[in-house]
C-alpha cells in the first residue's frame, strides 16, 4: 500500500457539499433527519447522564435492543415510547416544525 498524500484529502464539508448537489441524495438526507435528530439528542442526553443503554432501557421500561435501534436510527418509535425515554432521561420533550 502506498503513502497517502494528505494534502489531497477532502474535508467532510467538501464531500457533503458535493453530495448535496444530487437531488436524490438531498431528498434521502432530508427524509432521515427526524430519526437522526432523535438519535443524536438521545445519545447526547444519555451520555450526559453517564447512563448505559441498558440503564436507560430499564428506566424507560423497554429493552436495551430498542434503545440501540433508536440510537442507530433504525426504528420508528411511538410517541409514548419517546415520552418514556425523555422521562427516563429526566428531560423535557419538545418538537419544532421549522419552515422548509
Amino acid at each position: 500500500m502506498g503513502k497517502i498524500d494528505i494534502t489531497k484529502l477532502r474535508t467532510w464539508d467538501e464531500v457533503e457539499a458535493d453530495l448535496m448537489k444530487d437531488p436524490g441524495f438531498r431528498k434521502a438526507w432530508a427524509d432521515i433527519q427526524p430519526e437522526y435528530q432523535l438519535a443524536r439528542q438521545m445519545i447526547g442526553a444519555r451520555l450526559a447522564k453517564k447512563m448505559s443503554q441498558a440503564q436507560l432501557a430499564k428506566r424507560a421500561g423497554t429493552g436495551q435492543a430498542v434503545i440501540s435501534r433508536l440510537e442507530g436510527g433504525n426504528a420508528k418509535p411511538s410517541f409514548t415510547l419517546v415520552k418514556k425515554i425523555a422521562n427516563a432521561l429526566g428531560t423535557d420533550l419538545s418538537f419544532t416544525f421549522p419552515a422548509k
